[in-house]
């Protein structure tokens, strides 16, 4: 190999070992909490996806507000339904992605707490 084609090697060596290695740039995933409670996940999950109708007050026919802990926690088997219902979904739009509609469940399975 001839000095010209060296250098060209190894620049495109440098500039892929660059651009595959870890980088202060990229965040990595948030890492889904041991115990799933109401404040430190479900609470965003109900914001992002079900208070814009299921709010306070309530808008668009929605039939309850799902603000507060006692709320989701005493519908917490008719959000699950809904929220996994392919024919009838919540929210409206489509069913809301899989690892949020697990971490209700599991937040369910691990007895409902609120901290």
């Amino acid at each position: 190999m001839n000095f010209k084609n060296l250098i060209y090697v190894s620049a495109i060596s440098l500039l892929l070992l660059n651009c595959s290695g870890d980088s202060d740039e990229v965040t990595p995933p948030t890492p889904t909490p041991a115990t799933i409670t109401y404040n430190n996940t479900v609470k965003n999950i109900m914001s992002g996806n079900c208070t814009s109708c299921h709010g306070t007050p309530t808008t668009n026919g929605a039939p309850v507000s799902f603000t507060t802990f006692s709320q989701v926690k005493t519908d917490v088997d008719k959000i699950i339904t809904r929220i996994n219902s392919t024919t009838n979904p919540m929210p409206p739009s489509g069913l809301m992605g899989q690892s949020n509609r697990d971490l209700i469940q599991k937040w369910k399975d691990d007895g409902l707490l609120e901290n």
